[in-house]
């Protein structure tokens, strides 16, 4: 079974819902997969949780699975987005001057794709 860290940047839903999908897709076949949310995509965390939008049905899927990992601290102080991950008690990722380690991910067996 493969291992499979996926670090989602760009603040587009049209892209984030492939980190989404790919997410339940690469776990219903027997991986194992994690969502790092990074970058400008962490100014989406706030709508991701508000119903009626296009990505909250499937962050919720994402959620319920534990398929998200965390969030980047520093991107979201950046973003403006900080007090909505805290809110929803989404774990900070900060282990890299602030930011998610891609090295820590592949240094425990991941393969890290980047969107």
């Amino acid at each position: 079974m493969a291992k499979y860290a996926l670090f989602a940047f760009t603040g587009e839903a049209g892209c984030f819902i492939h980190v989404l999908l790919n997410a339940l897709d690469m776990q219903a076949r027997g991986h194992e997969a994690k969502i790092v949310v990074e970058g400008a995509a962490t100014k989406l965390v706030p709508g991701l949780y508000e119903e009626g939008k296009p990505l909250n049905p499937l962050w919720k899927k994402c959620l319920a699975a534990d398929l998200v990992d965390g969030v980047c601290m520093a991107c979201a102080a950046k973003m403006g987005t900080l007090e909505a991950t805290a809110k929803h008690e989404l774990k900070l990722l900060d282990e890299m001057s602030g930011h998610p380690s891609i090295a820590v991910y592949r240094a425990a067996g991941w393969e890290v794709i980047t969107f």
